[in-house]
C-alpha cells in the first residue's frame, strides 16, 4: 500500500507553490482562503515540515517546499498527459469468433495480421468452435462452419465453396489411382463428419457401404495427424489441408471436388455492430481473393 498525503492537499500545495499566493490558489481551485490555508497545514503536518514561510505580501517556498515542487509538477503533468491520452483512445471492441481449429491454423491465422492492421480498434479473440448453440448461448460472436443447410434464426453469409477429397502420407504404400482402389485400404473417419467419405463415395460412382469402416477420431486435426503418420487414408476439406499439403505432410492422390457444402460465416440475425460488419466485410474481401 503506498503512503501518500491526501490528494486534495496536493492540489492545494501544487496551486499555492505556482501561485505565491494563498489567495490565488483559492481563486483557481473555486474555494476559501481559510480551505487552501487548512489544507496547506494538513500536508505540512503530515511531512512534519514546513513548506511556505508567510510574509505580508503571499508566501515563498522553503527548501523542503521547492524539492515537493518539482515532484508534484512532474507527477501532475505526467497525470494530466496519460488522462487526456486514454480520454482521447478509441474504445477497443473485442469479438469472438469460432471456427473448426484447422480453419484457424491454415487460413485465418495467417491473414490475422492483415486484419489489424487495417482494423486497429477490432480485436478479434479465436475459439475452437463449430457449435451453432455456442452462437446461440453467446459463446461466440460469430462462426465459421461449413455446412449444407443452416438453421433459420442465423444468417448466412457465404465465403468458400467446399471441395475435398482424400489425403494420404507421402510414403502411403498402397495405389490409389481411382475411387475404387479405396475400400480396401485402412480408411479414417471424423466425428465431426461422420458421413463425409460416403458422401464422397456417392459422388464417384462407388457403393457408399463400402466406405463406412474404419478407425474414427474426434478432431480433424487428429485424423489428419493420423494420416501423416501412415495410419490410413482419411477425407478431409481442401481449405483445411492447405498447410498439411504445402508442407509435404501429406498428398491428395485423387484431388478435390466439390461436394455442394460451403464455408459461412454465421451470426444471430439482426447483428449490426461495427466491429462485426467490419469483420463480415473484411472476410467476404479475403475470401474472394
Amino acid at each position: 500500500m503506498r503512503r501518500l498525503p491526501p490528494l486534495n492537499a496536493l492540489r492545494a500545495f501544487d496551486a499555492t507553490a505556482r501561485q505565491l499566493s494563498i489567495s490565488a490558489a483559492a481563486q483557481e481551485l473555486h474555494v476559501t482562503h481559510s480551505a487552501v490555508s487548512h489544507q496547506v497545514r494538513q500536508l505540512e503536518q503530515w511531512l512534519g515540515k514546513s513548506l511556505f514561510v508567510r510574509h505580508a505580501g503571499g508566501v515563498r517556498l522553503t527548501a523542503e517546499g521547492q524539492s515537493l515542487k518539482q515532484a508534484v509538477d512532474q507527477s501532475f503533468s505526467m497525470l494530466v498527459a496519460r488522462c487526456e491520452e486514454i480520454a482521447e483512445q478509441a474504445p477497443i471492441a473485442e469479438i469472438v469468433l469460432g471456427a473448426p481449429g484447422s480453419f484457424l491454423a491454415n487460413w485465418l491465422i495467417p491473414r490475422l495480421d492483415r486484419f489489424e492492421a487495417n482494423y486497429p480498434g477490432i480485436r478479434v479473440r479465436l475459439q475452437t468452435s463449430t457449435a451453432m448453440d455456442d452462437l446461440r448461448r453467446q459463446v461466440v460472436d460469430c462462426l465459421i462452419v461449413s455446412d449444407r443447410n443452416w438453421p433459420a434464426d442465423v444468417e448466412v453469409v457465404s465465403l468458400f465453396d467446399e471441395t475435398a477429397g482424400p489425403v494420404c502420407a507421402p510414403s502411403w504404400p498402397h495405389r490409389i489411382a481411382k475411387p475404387t482402389d479405396l475400400p480396401s485400404q485402412p480408411l479414417l473417419h471424423t466425428s465431426s463428419r461422420p458421413h463425409a467419405w460416403m458422401e464422397w463415395a456417392s459422388r464417384n460412382g462407388v457403393e457408399p457401404a463400402m466406405f463406412a469402416e474404419g478407425r474414427r477420431f474426434d478432431h480433424l486435426s487428429l485424423l489428419l495427424e493420423a494420416a501423416a503418420a501412415g495410419l490410413g487414408v482419411a477425407i478431409a476439406p481442401a481449405l483445411l489441408v492447405e498447410r498439411e499439403l504445402s508442407q509435404g505432410k501429406l498428398i491428395a492422390p485423387l484431388g478435390f471436388e466439390s461436394n455442394d457444402a460451403v464455408f459461412a460465416l454465421c451470426a444471430m440475425r439482426g447483428r449490426s455492430d461495427k466491429a462485426f460488419c467490419d469483420l463480415r466485410e473484411w472476410l467476404v474481401k479475403e475470401s474472394a481473393a
